[in-house]
Order: C-alpha cells, then structure tokens, then sequence
C-alpha cells in the first residue's frame, strides 16, 4: 500500500490532521527566531511507575529495571512522580527517594522530569528545590487543588514562585481548574517567566491544544498527555507524549512517533490503533483504574514493582490468567 505523507493525508480530509496547518507555523512569522527557544523536551517520555515494596520502601534495583526497559525501547526521556508515579498520595520522604533513584539509574541517558505538585504548597517548593539539586532536568506539576477554585491571579503566583525556587525549566500542567479559568490565557501570561516554558495537556481538546501551541510566536513547549491520543496532539503541534501505558509498551509509541515524524501518518495511525486496544484492556481490568493494570502487567514482564499505593487495592489474583490472555488477545507481547 502506498505511504500516505503528510501533504496527501491533509487532502484526504483525515480528521486526525485536519488542523495540521501547525506545520506552517514558524518562530520566523514573528521574528521571534531571534528568542531562546522554549522547547526542551520532546519525543517519546513515560509517565514513571514508583515501584515500592510492602512497606513502603522505593525498591531501587527495580527502578534500574524499569529505566533500562525503556531506554532500551527508545525513549527519549521520563516524567516523575506525577499522578502515574502516584506522587501526591506518597511521604515527602518516598518523593525524594524516587527523585535519587531515578537519576542514579538514568546516568544522564534520558530527560528526567519531575512533578512535584502537592497540596500543601510548602512541599511544593521544598520538592522542586531538591529535585534540582538531585539534577533533574526539568519540572512539573499539576495545578493547585481544584477542591478550593482557586483564581487566575492565584494560579499564576502559584507557578511563579516555583519559577524562584527552580533554575530548572518549567512545565505547567494544562488541565481542567474546576473554577472555569482560561487554562490558555493563564499560561500566556507564564510563558513571560524564562524559565516556564509550556505545559502538559491533558484536557484532549485537540483544538485547544493547537491554540495553545500558537502562543508566545510558536516559541513553546507542548507535550500531549492522553495516550490513546497520541497521534492527535502530534497533528496538533505537541513536541512529544508523555503517558502512563508507556510503561509496558514503550516500543509502539517510539515507533509511531518515528513514523509521524517521517510523514508516515498511515503507519502512526496502525501504532495509535495497536496502542489503543492493548489501552482498551488495561482500563477495563482495572476498573478504570489503570495504574492497577500498567503496574500488573509489568510484574508478568518480569519487572516487579509492587502495588498500588493506598486506598487502591492489588489486582485480584484470580483474575491474573483471564487478564493476561485478553492482553494478548488485544496484541500485546510479554516476551
């Protein structure tokens, strides 16, 4: 079958790139060539599991484990700690140990990101202060509890004073406030700040997406938060993904981020459709719940990283063998 590129995948009228006129978007249109560019990071970066034992511990041979099964796949990086890395609901103890863990067994092959959102905005800053002292390459974090609807002013000061306490670059986490605050216009207003230099989105709305990227002359960094939608943010202007099931099957994501980047958007789009059944799988097995799973299924690669913090129970055992022959059912190989 012929390749589609880009140029003829456009007139096909394919609603995954109807919008990808991003591609003529350039610093250039603005002069703003002239400015440092904002995007640091980009390509392929799983949303870290936190393996730890019964009692809490951060097991770090398994964390040596799992970054070697990545790097190994191809990618380009990991972000810490976020919701994936369960990091709100673990001690400021365990996020610091998980923070040393990492970049000891990264040694400097991949980006390392990592969130260190909280609720009390103290650890916030006392997080983001020692992740850059540890060498991290970058931070993170969700925005401020959306339980208190806070406001855009209170949003912003929020990640300005993460910005005084980082020399590290900065992504905001492009989400939904609970209090109706233009997530967009918020970090426009950022983006003025050198060192925040774009977001995380996570509110699959492709076209929002695509209004962000056109902020700040284009000059931003935009990374694409919902894996089974990978492929849309890519046509949206996203430098890259980071997600959770990257964790256990980092090789198709790698793999369709090379093909959409070689202008093969039929071949990324066969890498969205093989990801997105092996996703249909892990959400139904972990009722929703699909750390459960992710967390599963690299046990049964050999990878053992224990369970899921409290309140989340352990996968039932008595499902293990019908939960792994849907896995494979859906394509996935644990070898």
């Amino acid at each position: 079958m012929k390749q589609l590129n880009r140029r003829n995948f456009l007139k096909a009228g394919a609603t995954m790139a109807a919008l990808g006129i991003f591609q003529n978007t350039s610093f250039a249109q603005d002069n703003s060539s002239q400015k440092m560019s904002k995007v640091k990071f980009s390509g392929i970066m799983p949303a870290l599991i936190t393996p730890f034992d019964k009692n809490g511990k951060i097991m770090e041979d398994v964390v040596q484990k799992l970054i070697d099964y990545q790097l190994n796949a191809g990618v380009q990086g990991f972000y810490v700690l976020g919701g994936t890395g369960e990091g709100v609901v673990l001690t400021i103890d365990q996020r610091k140990a998980m923070v040393d863990a990492t970049i000891k067994a990264n040694r400097g092959r991949g980006k390392i990101i990592i969130h260190t959102g909280a609720i009390n905005q103290n650890e916030v800053m006392e997080m983001t202060r020692y992740a850059t002292k540890a060498g991290a390459d970058g931070i993170s974090s969700i925005l401020p509890s959306i339980y208190f609807k806070y406001n855009m002013k209170e949003l912003c000061t929020y990640y300005k004073k993460m910005a005084d306490n980082t020399n590290l670059p900065i992504l905001v986490y492009a989400n939904h406030t609970g209090n109706g605050v233009d997530v967009n216009a918020m970090i426009d207003d950022l983006l003025k700040i050198d060192n925040i230099i774009g977001a995380k989105d996570t509110r699959a709305n492709y076209y929002q997406m695509w209004n962000l990227k056109q902020l700040n002359g284009g000059n931003i960094n935009v990374i694409n938060g919902p894996d089974e939608s990978l492929l849309c943010g890519l046509t949206m202007g996203a430098d890259g993904g980071i997600g959770t099931t990257y964790n256990v099957m980092p090789e198709i994501y790698v793999q369709l981020y090379k093909k959409f980047k070689a202008d093969d958007i039929q071949g990324a789009m066969q890498m969205q459709t093989k990801a997105n059944k092996i996703i249909k799988v892990l959400l139904d097995w972990g009722e929703g719940y699909v750390i459960r799973t992710t967390k599963e299924t690299l046990k049964l690669r050999g990878i053992d990283v224990g369970d899921s913090a409290a309140p989340a129970l352990p996968f039932e055992k008595s499902k293990l063998e019908a939960f792994k022959k849907a896995m494979q059912e859906a394509g996935y190989n644990f070898s």
